[in-house]
């Protein structure tokens, strides 16, 4: 996949991974394209790792499930980090 593809892959299965996550996440849309990218890149490594599976097509149904997958893992980890940051203060 070219750059450009992985680049919308990850904000498009960030945005889903937003809808998905019951409850208000902090951060907007660039955050979202981040934690999108990071997420998807994390699902395509696990998922490398794990079941052998080939993220080099983007309309296959299995590099969009771990991109999502990827997504929520990264989301639910921020939402963790940016909740303990503010309730410490």
């Amino acid at each position: 996949m070219g750059f450009f593809s992985f680049l919308l892959l990850g904000l498009i299965a960030g945005a889903i991974a937003k809808l998905i996550l019951p409850g208000k996440q902090a951060g907007g849309w660039f955050v979202t394209l981040l934690l999108g990218v990071v997420g998807a890149m994390l699902g395509g490594w696990l998922g490398g790792l794990l079941f052998d599976a080939d993220m080099e097509s983007f309309f296959s149904l299995s590099t969009w499930l771990l991109a999502i997958g990827g997504s929520l893992l990264v989301l639910v980890i921020y939402g963790l980090i940016t909740g303990r940051r503010r309730n410490a203060h």
